[in-house]
């Protein structure tokens, strides 16, 4: 039996699908005799036959993955090694993976081992033009990369992913060629109705009993957001990953590509347009940072693959405790801090509350819980060795460290005195001026024919969006006829005492306002073009149209809702009534806000290479929104 002994390797992933490049990790297999197993010979026994040899470096067992591997390089070469054991007591050299005899007497991680390989052979036999489905695999890998969606254990699309999907568009259009494949690739998915699954075949049962992807049979799978069927027996979910948060990510990815291929369908941009790396740090104003410490190169690594294989945990836990309403973005890349004294990491998720929810001036997410609790599993770890520590913090987008951007240094941001004054924000406090302060901007002194000097009410320019509020008080729409602007105009002494009523503080029915400011603004034949919300009290500008000036304010806290261009008529009536809970009803879907934290950011020095850290307070983590 020992000199019959022996194992076979094959590969899998980009590798077997003929997609790999430079830097791609080699996806194995090993098989080996139903008398060697796993838990013992393999990370164990073969681990310390590793270990030993001069050529492999960076060794590292998972055994507790969904997919127990062993990763580590070898002369260089990064090598992610599975192991599955069958029923027999010698390996066929010419052994058919896709066989399903191989799959008798066998348990579910070996199931799931030897699948990466089936999968792989049957995508193959499924796509119309091989060389076609490869070429529009590169190039949308290339993309998911290059825009941050390209990691299934932090919870977006792997490798096996995204073949799959490629795959299916490549059955829709059998006869396209790569450059279509790319375009109908996004307009397909940006209109698919998840959860629906994607799949290349149907389902297959057998009699060997395997659990298969079943939302009607498997309350388990009727979670699952967005799912991507394996066409391999037993057929499972490989996007199990995929949460709320990181689906809402890759649609927004999909609906960028897919306006993108648009316009190089109309000769707007070039196909480099595609590809613009997507800026994590100026998408969100608020983030969480995952420091990640130990204290040798060595134990970081071990440490810091756990600590980021559990990262998916901690979206779920903040979906889970904020009831969906606050958002994550995990970014899919560790960066290092070589200033620190022990070996670093860290990760960072973007936070923002979810758009279009009705928010309440004060509102709070109190997130130090749910973050003690994803400490406390991480600290499980049952490889723990002194000087391993993680530290979560709140940063806003000011306080980014510098190490992240890729010259070392943030990018300089637009000073105040650089923007327009007519289109530069204002604060909430800026924008609560009383009527009488308003009137003073507003009407300018005219001499008319005779040397006598009248009052001119100078119109708002239309194309500016932010109209200053009038006074605190109820909720109105301004029917004042402006002038426009320039134009010179006599007033009788009647006409201006109606003017000075209809402007007065008093007059809260007709051109009276809160700090909520709506103003309409009349076009030259008097009929209202648009109405604009202004500081609208309990509300954060979280738009990306938002003027950058806003970062740069002298306030913490910026309250500014987002301009909407809405009809009059759907506001107020023929009489211009006073508008309160139906102003209320049409603005709170659509202004957009963000969120900030009471306490500011805790320090983490190099002392968090100790233990002690692990009782670092968290109460920066409360949210208000």
């Amino acid at each position: 039996m020992v000199e019959d002994a022996n194992a076979v390797i094959l590969t899998f992933g980009s590798y077997r699908l003929g997609v790999h490049g430079p830097g791609a990790d080699l996806d194995t297999l090993c098989i080996g005799p139903s008398y060697v197993n796993r838990e013992e010979d393999f990370f164990y026994t073969f681990h310390d036959i590793l270990a030993s040899m001069d050529e492999v470096t960076e060794l590292q067992p998972v055994p507790d993955a969904h997919v127990p591997v062993m990763k580590f390089k070898f002369d260089g070469i990064s090598i992610d090694l599975l192991y599955a054991s069958i029923s027999c007591l010698i390996v066929p050299e010419e052994l058919d993976i896709s066989d399903v005899s191989v799959l008798h007497n066998i348990d579910e991680p070996t199931v799931r081992s030897l699948n990466g390989c089936r999968v792989a052979d049957q995508i193959l036999k499924l796509v119309p033009n091989i060389e076609y489905f490869r070429t529009t695999l590169r190039c949308l890998k290339f993309w998911a990369k290059r825009r941050g969606v390209y990691s299934n254990v932090t919870g977006f699309l792997g490798g096996v992913n995204w073949a799959l999907l490629v795959a299916r568009v490549c059955q829709l259009y059998p006869n396209a060629v790569p450059s279509m494949l790319v375009s109908r690739f996004f307009r397909v998915y940006t209109q698919w109705r998840w959860p629906n699954p994607v799949m290349l075949c149907s389902i297959e049962e057998n009699e060997l009993g395997f659990s298969v992807w079943h939302p009607l049979r498997n309350p388990r799978d009727r979670s699952h957001l967005m799912p991507i069927i394996t066409p391999a027996y037993p057929c499972m979910n490989s996007s199990y990953n995929v949460s709320a948060s990181t689906l809402r990510v890759m649609m927004e990815q999909f609906q960028y590509g897919n306006k993108i291929c648009e316009d190089i369908e109309l000769n707007k941009v070039g196909w480099s347009a595609l590809f613009v790396p997507y800026v994590f740090f100026e998408g969100y104003k608020n983030f969480l940072q995952i420091d990640v410490v130990a204290a040798d190169v060595d134990d970081l690594r071990a440490w810091k693959g756990w600590v980021e294989s559990r990262l998916r945990q901690l979206t779920l836990m903040i979906e889970r405790d904020t009831i969906g309403k606050l958002q994550c973005h995990p970014y899919p890349r560790e960066y290092i801090d070589d200033t620190r004294k022990c070996s670093h990491s860290a990760f960072f998720m973007g936070l923002q509350r979810k758009q279009g929810e009705v928010v309440q001036e004060g509102q709070q997410f109190d997130i130090r819980g749910t973050v003690e609790a994803f400490r406390h599993s991480i600290n499980m770890y049952m490889f723990w060795k002194p000087g391993m520590d993680i530290h979560v913090s709140h940063i806003r987008r000011r306080q980014i460290p510098c190490y992240v951007f890729p010259d070392g240094f943030k990018r300089s941001r637009p000073s105040r005195s650089t923007v327009p004054v007519e289109n530069r924000p204002k604060s909430l406090q800026e924008n609560e001026v009383s009527g009488t302060e308003l009137r003073g901007r507003n009407i300018k002194r005219k001499y008319d024919d005779k040397g006598v000097k009248q009052d001119v009410v100078l119109k708002k320019h239309c194309a500016n969006p932010f109209v200053e509020s009038l006074t605190p008080g109820n909720y109105a729409v301004s029917d004042c006829q402006e002038l426009k602007s320039g134009e010179s105009t006599s007033l009788t002494n009647s006409e201006q005492d109606e003017l000075d009523r209809r402007m007065s503080p008093e007059a809260g029915t007709e051109c009276g306002s809160n700090s909520s400011g709506v103003t309409s603004v009349s076009s030259e034949d008097g009929s209202p073009e648009y109405v604009a919300s202004v500081s609208v009290a309990g509300y954060v500008d979280d738009s990306a149209r938002a003027v950058e000036a806003m970062n740069n304010s002298r306030f913490d806290t910026t309250y500014m809702a987002d301009s909407v261009k809405l009809g009059i008529g759907t506001l107020a009536s023929a009489n211009n009534e006073v508008l309160q809970d139906t102003l209320q009803t049409h603005l709170e879907p659509i202004a957009m806000a963000g969120m900030f934290l009471d306490s500011t950011k805790e320090s983490f020095d190099s002392e968090a290479c100790s233990k002690d850290s692990n009782k670092a307070s968290s109460s920066s983590l409360t949210t208000v929104m």
